[in-house]
């Protein structure tokens, strides 16, 4: 009797391929992955396998951190029954280190798989277990070794002032002759980011949590939360980061602050003003259901109890309303409300009255003017002392070095270090002062423009500009927060030097004191007359001018 042979597919035994990689980047630009399957079939061939099944992974790391590992573990246990095989290109795709090597060997093994690869021959006997061993340990030491190298090019790139980490926020990297890669502007995002650092430092921004605000409305800006929202410790590190100052430092790695190659969003000295604002003062969070409804809300105080007023919405019948209210507790205007047209047509009121004439605006041209020139004149003596301050500063950094040299005590050479660090960031403020000393040319045009803007109409300003530009319009104008009452109505305001000054030349009332003594009037001699008339002709002609 003839016995009926199995078909020669039977007989085949069954192999999975495992390959990996060690980033995402040459899973994207090369042909790792690929390269590895490729080798792993065609010894799947020789051998007479039929490869069932392809895992990959395409990063480094533990091997819990692996899905592709994972999957491929399920599936072995899932057909034991078949004894498959695994086969990897290389030992060091397996792992590139002895301890994982060994315990992803055993896994595979526990789950009922055969490791095999072209490059090597794994056995059970001592020699095997030695010569994988050693490959395994070699896989490790390379992979160490690139890491120490990696880590040494760093480290001696950030010294020389290159950023060689993830480029951050409005940056990004491009390669440029003779620096290899360096950060650049990323636009729009560096743009943005530039006009929440200087609105910051300048004051336009009074908070975080209006940086916070104003970074949250920019549709260009990437959102850190799915609503749409950025985290405040986001904010945090945004205003605190020296590389958009164009300076590079990494402490962790003992490195100093100092000048990188890189373009800075804003100088050093609106840096530090950043962080003395920052440091300086506490932070509180907006009320995000009133702030953009209110903006004359910190910036209104009660007349009664000179406390700053509150606001809120009241629910009405058919609609809701809104109103400024005293919230202080013992004042005689006690949760007793103003309607907010009332409080906001009344600063409107007093920003019309702010407007200047043509006449006086010739004026504040003629005072931008010399003050202008003033600036130009003190710049060189302002160099003289900055020159003078930076080599003082070089001498005592000087001794703190030969006092390092001769401390035995780490608490002292600790403390030494520390004061040369911020002798360092001292010189470095003042490099930066001098080199900007004297304006550019053209300076006087783009600054004096904005200025009259401003002074000419802040009304239209006010009045068409969005929550960050009307609170922009209050610091700007007033010196000092209104004062409200609920009967009379705004107290006279303190609008700030600018306005203040304009304002003494637009009043009419131009008075002199008389150059003789005040006394009672009494009867002169007709002779008396022309030289008693001759003051008081002089007054008048200085009241005139005084006038014009």
């Amino acid at each position: 009797m003839k016995t009926k042979q199995k078909p020669d597919n039977l007989t085949e035994r069954i192999a999975v391929v495992y390959g990996r990689v060690s980033s995402i980047k040459q899973t994207v630009e090369g042909s790792g992955l690929s390269s590895q399957e490729t080798r792993c079939r065609e010894f799947a061939k020789h051998k007479g396998y039929t490869v069932a099944e392809v895992f990959t992974d395409d990063m480094s790391g533990s091997f819990a951190a692996r899905p592709g590992m994972d999957a491929m573990l399920a599936w072995i246990k899932k057909n034991r029954n078949l004894s498959p095989v695994v086969l990897i290109d290389d030992i060091s795709r397996l792992a590139r280190g002895l301890e994982a090597h060994l315990t992803l060997r055993s896994e595979i093994s526990s789950a009922g798989g055969t490791l095999e690869s072209p490059s090597i021959e794994f056995g059970e006997d001592s020699d095997s277990i030695l010569v994988e061993n050693l490959l395994a340990s070699v896989a490790q030491h390379q992979r160490e070794k690139n890491g120490e190298q990696t880590r040494n090019r760093m480290h001696a790139r950030t010294l020389a002032g290159y950023w060689c980490f993830k480029a951050p926020i409005g940056y990004k990297y491009s390669r440029v002759s003779g620096h290899g890669n360096i950060l650049v502007r990323d636009e729009p995002y560096a743009s943005i980011i530039q006009e929440a650092l200087e609105g910051y430092a300048a004051g336009r921004f009074t908070s975080l949590a209006e940086v916070k605000r104003f970074l949250e409305k920019q549709p260009d800006y990437p959102k850190c939360l799915p609503n749409g929202e950025i985290r405040m410790q986001r904010v945090s590190e945004l205003l605190s980061r020296p590389i958009y100052a164009g300076y590079v430092e990494a402490p962790n790695w003992n490195i100093s602050l100092r000048k990188g190659y890189h373009e800075g969003l804003i100088d050093l000295q609106t840096w530090q003003r950043i962080q003395d604002r920052k440091n300086g003062r506490k932070l509180t969070p907006f009320r995000k259901d009133i702030a953009s409804d209110f903006p004359m809300r910190g910036f209104v105080n009660c007349a009664d109890c000179n406390n700053p007023m509150t606001s809120c919405w009241s629910k009405g019948a058919r609609k809701r309303y809104a109103y400024y209210l005293c919230d202080t507790k013992g004042c005689e205007s006690y949760r007793k409300s103003v309607p907010r047209a009332k409080i906001e047509e009344g600063f409107e009121s007093i920003l019309q009255g702010l407007q200047p004439t043509e006449s006086l605006s010739k004026v504040a041209n003629a005072m931008f003017i010399d003050l202008w020139d003033a600036r130009l004149t003190n710049a060189v003596a302002d160099q003289k002392s900055l020159r003078a301050e930076q080599d003082k500063i070089a001498k005592q950094s000087d001794t703190l070095l030969q006092r390092i040299v001769d401390a035995t005590s780490d608490a002292v050479i600790s403390a030494y270090e520390k004061k040369i660090d911020s002798l360092e960031r001292q010189k470095l403020l003042i490099a930066e002062k001098l080199s900007k000393t004297v304006p550019p040319a053209g300076r006087f045009e783009h600054c004096f423009e904005l200025a009259m803007k401003f002074l000419s109409n802040p009304w239209k300003i006010w009045s068409f500009g969005d929550l960050t530009m009307k609170k922009t319009v209050l610091r700007l104008a007033l010196s000092e927060p209104l004062t409200y009452d609920r009967k009379e109505g705004y107290r006279t305001p303190k609008t700030s030097l600018p306005f203040k000054v304009l304002g003494d030349l637009k009043n009419p009332l131009c008075k002199m004191v008389r150059m003789r003594r005040l006394e009672l009037p009494r009867v002169l001699p007709h002779s008396d007359l022309n030289a008693a008339r001759l003051p008081f002709r002089h007054i008048r002609t200085l009241g005139n001018v005084q006038r014009l």
